[in-house]
């Protein structure tokens, strides 16, 4: 393990360069080109914000637009890295047969690929904020520490989505709905304190949801009203490396099957 984390590490350059040539192709074709990586998050959290804010009354105050945006634009890019990480090693076939090289750089560079998207997108959330009445103050840099603990679990998940891939085609097909139900699920537009109030044993099980926590945490950082518990902390950090552990051990052990005719 220790040789082929040193493997991987040697072809970074490689890893950084396939991640910012993939963003750059993206939306080549595109006449708004890399602007849609913004506005399609920005649509969602419109489209949520209006159906659960206003159709549904499923949340209120001014605060609200913020904490959608908040939740959704992150969220974006957990989907992103266990979607990219699920296709990592199936998508690049070709490349897995023809070379030889540690099979771990590709879900790395999926999940680069999704923090060079993230960066612009964190600056349009914090302008977003700002627009929606937001007071800028110094706990927004607190974001950044909260990003590298997200991707380390993203990592995780990504390693973890490659392996199953390779073994089951179809799960590809899952996954769409896996996100659907984790998007619901994860206080991406709702308070659980709130909405779940009458289970006090479904707000408890929340304390220890990994990406409730991070959204939280963000949202108590970057909003003028929200608040979190500050052992999230530890919640989202032993989610983080327990899962990056966990994925790294179960892609690696897998390492030789990669790239095989089915």
């Amino acid at each position: 393990m220790v040789d082929y984390l040193k493997q991987t590490w040697s072809r970074r350059e490689f890893i950084y360069e396939l991640a910012k040539a993939r963003v750059q192709s993206k939306n080549d074709r595109n006449r708004l080109g890399m602007l849609w990586e913004v506005l399609k998050p920005t649509f969602n959290a419109l489209m949520y914000g209006f159906i659960f804010g206003i159709l549904q009354g499923g949340a209120k105050g001014p605060d609200f637009p913020v904490y959608v945006v908040i939740g959704v634009f992150l969220f974006e890019f957990f989907t992103s890295s266990m979607s990219g990480g699920a296709r990592s090693i199936t998508g690049n076939t070709a490349l897995v047969q023809s070379l030889a090289f540690p099979r771990l750089a590709l879900p790395v560079a999926q999940v680069t690929q999704g923090i060079l998207t993230l960066m612009p997108m964190l600056l349009v959330m914090f302008i977003y904020a700002m627009i929606l009445g937001t007071t800028p103050k110094w706990t927004w840099f607190v974001i950044i520490p909260l990003v590298l603990l997200f991707s380390v679990f993203n990592m995780g998940i990504a390693l973890v989505c490659a392996r199953i891939t390779v073994h089951v085609r179809d799960f590809t097909n899952i996954l769409p709905l896996i996100g659907r139900v984790l998007f619901f699920t994860s206080g991406v537009l709702f308070s659980v304190d709130r909405i779940l109030n009458q289970w006090p044993w479904m707000v408890t099980a929340f304390d220890y949801h990994p990406l409730y926590q991070t959204l939280q945490i963000a949202r108590a950082m970057i909003m003028d009203n929200a608040v979190y518990e500050p052992r999230a902390w530890w919640v989202v950090g032993i989610w983080a490396f327990a899962t990056l552990a966990f994925g790294l051990v179960y892609f690696w052990k897998a390492e030789e099957r990669y790239g095989r005719a089915d």
